[in-house]
């Protein structure tokens, strides 16, 4: 079961990648449907956020490298919300 949330996920951060890069014109143009897709990469990645505050991970940041890998994912999540959020609404 872990398994199968965690490659749904994985599926899930991909595919909006891909839409996001193939289709980055159509999305700045600000259609319906291009809003519509910049307000669930802003909710997706705004809850992806949210949960780094839930679940305690200090135990396993062991190494600095993993601490600023921790540190590093957090500010792009924060980012990715940011720019998703300021697309939907402009």
């Amino acid at each position: 079961m872990y398994w199968t949330y965690g490659g749904y996920v994985v599926l899930g951060i991909i595919t909006l990648g891909v839409i996001s890069l193939a289709c980055a014109d159509e999305l700045a143009a600000g259609s319906r449907l291009a809003r519509m897709v910049c307000g669930y990469g802003a909710v997706f990645w705004g809850v992806r956020l949210g949960l780094q505050a839930v679940f305690d991970v200090k135990p396993h940041l062991t190494a600095w490298w993993l601490k600023a890998g921790y540190h590093t994912l957090s500010v792009l999540f924060l980012c990715f919300t940011a720019v998703y959020g300021y697309a939907t609404v402009r």
